[in-house]
């Protein structure tokens, strides 16, 4: 009877296990403005994210020409203001591909001057994902026995 529940518990560890590491691994590639890329041509970027349920292990890949457009990580203000001047990080290859790494916001605009005001900005939102830790840390109570 040990055995067999021991077993039991091995599998169900093993499984979720599983499950997470599979999710964390294996996200979703996004080609940010799908086909048309990171173009600012035409692109509601704010309605492209809005369809989208991102997650942490998601890659975000931007395409564009790298001699008319760049990708520019920036803060919430900095997003709001299109200002590029005190960038997080800043991406120019023409084909940057971003790995989420954590829950939260993550503001991207195109530095060139006048892009960002003509839309050229996204806005990721990650939700936190419910982890085992979550599970593990809660304080669970008795039910009272009836007498």
């Amino acid at each position: 009877m040990v055995c067999a529940k021991e077993t039991i518990l091995l599998f169900s560890a093993m499984a979720i296990f599983g499950f997470f590491s599979t999710t964390l691994v294996d996200g979703t590639v996004y080609s940010v403005g799908d086909s048309a890329g990171w173009t600012g041509s035409n692109i509601d970027y704010h309605m492209w994210a809005s369809t989208k349920t991102f997650q942490v292990g998601d890659t975000l890949v931007f395409q564009y020409n790298q001699q008319l457009h760049n990708v520019v990580r920036v803060s919430l203000s900095d997003f709001h203001s299109c200002n590029a001047g005190n960038p997080i990080v800043t991406y120019s290859s023409g084909n940057d591909s971003i790995t989420i790494v954590g829950p939260g916001h993550y503001y991207y605009i195109c530095g060139f001057r006048g892009h960002c005001q003509a839309g050229q900005k996204l806005d990721i939102r990650v939700p936190k994902a419910y982890q085992l830790t979550d599970i593990r840390s809660r304080k669970l109570t008795k039910a009272p026995v009836a007498a």
